[in-house]
């Protein structure tokens, strides 16, 4: 046992615990790879508290003398692996879209870094055992606040987050509003992107389209996206209709815009009751998707869809992390014209 703490002394217990941890490494004591006890053992071991023992290992993985890894503990860092990053990845749901950006954002790091996933499905709770449990063990955190939009709800994700030192804090999706400071963030902006997105399909129809826009109960960010969808319709004299479901009375001529994902339900009923008036999708009725990804190209003989990229989106994140810069970063968002519009 290295660690021996004098409650009479000028030094504070954190700070003995770092200097015995430092002076073991240098005299050889403890090696690289060495596994340190938990931190409720040392507070167990020691009589001290476990917020004490947090914090000494927390300073000395700020220093890089040791290395958490996650569900198996704090080792002595190895001085020839010095620069491999630890990174906390909280998302709200596993998605395709999640998978996509999860997938470039490791791609574009490579070796350099160890990615922790973590899911909070628009549960704080969930977000705050998470930090609770990690908030000193990584090097990095990279959170998707996708939480549900009232304001109490919202005021505790900002209490939550505002946890994260903004040195190691990349927000992805989504930018929250309350939030000030110097963190990192990738985002789309919902309200704005959809509109603009929408524009861009005006050179390939005639603005006097009537649109019909479904949006399925469970869509978080619905009301900002009906915003935009209101603007654009305004702007470019556009005829707009809100549903719930895909409707019966489906008639030549009409746009549906698809706000769920494409392989949910909503699509798939659109799509049924479109064959079942005898009408052809691209030629008759035309449809737009929201996201994007490969399977679109096949999907109904072609799904347009107006997306933020994703692949983008993580590779900004982690060029963040490679270069040490913070930024905010409004990701780009597109129409992708297939045949279906």
């Amino acid at each position: 046992m290295i660690f021996r703490i004098n409650t009479n002394g000028k030094d504070p217990i954190y700070k003995q615990l770092v200097s015995q941890v430092e002076k073991a490494v240098h005299e050889g004591k403890l090696k690289a790879g060495e596994h340190l006890p938990s931190m409720n053992d040392l507070a167990a071991e020691l009589g001290i508290s476990r917020e004490t023992a947090k914090k000494a290992y927390g300073i000395l993985t700020e220093k890089g003398i040791i290395t958490p890894r996650h569900g198996r503990g704090f080792y002595i860092s190895d001085p020839d692996n010095t620069g491999r990053q630890q990174i906390l990845f909280i998302l709200d749901k596993f998605s395709v879209y999640k998978q996509i950006l999860l997938h470039a954002f490791a791609i574009r790091l490579g070796d350099s870094a160890e990615i922790t996933i973590r899911i909070h499905n628009q549960s704080v709770d969930l977000l705050e055992y998470f930090l609770n449990e990690n908030l000193d063990s990584y090097d990095y955190y990279v959170v998707a606040p996708h939480f549900p939009l009232d304001a109490e709800t919202q005021e505790r994700v900002v209490k939550q987050i505002n946890r994260i030192p903004f040195r190691k804090l990349i927000m992805l999706d989504r930018l929250q509003p309350e939030l000030k400071g110097g963190f990192g963030a990738v985002y789309q902006d919902f309200e704005n992107d959809v509109a603009d997105g929408l524009a861009e399909g005006l050179s390939s129809r005639n603005s006097s389209v009537k649109l019909r826009v479904i949006t399925l109960p469970k869509s978080l960010y619905g009301h900002e996206i009906h915003k935009g969808i209101e603007r654009f319709a305004e702007e470019n004299n556009v005829s707009v209709e809100f549903l719930t479901s895909a409707p019966d009375d489906i008639k030549p001529g009409e746009t549906f815009l698809v706000l769920n994902s494409q392989l949910d339900a909503g699509l798939v009923d659109l799509a049924r009751k479109i064959k079942a008036a005898d009408l052809q999708i691209g030629k008759d009725v035309f449809i737009i998707s929201y996201n994007e990804f490969d399977m679109n190209e096949l999907i109904l003989g072609g799904l347009t869809t107006v997306s933020t990229d994703f692949v983008q989106m993580g590779k900004l994140a982690a060029e963040m992390i490679i270069d040490k810069r913070m930024q905010k970063i409004h990701c780009p968002f597109k129409m992708y014209k297939r045949n279906t519009f």
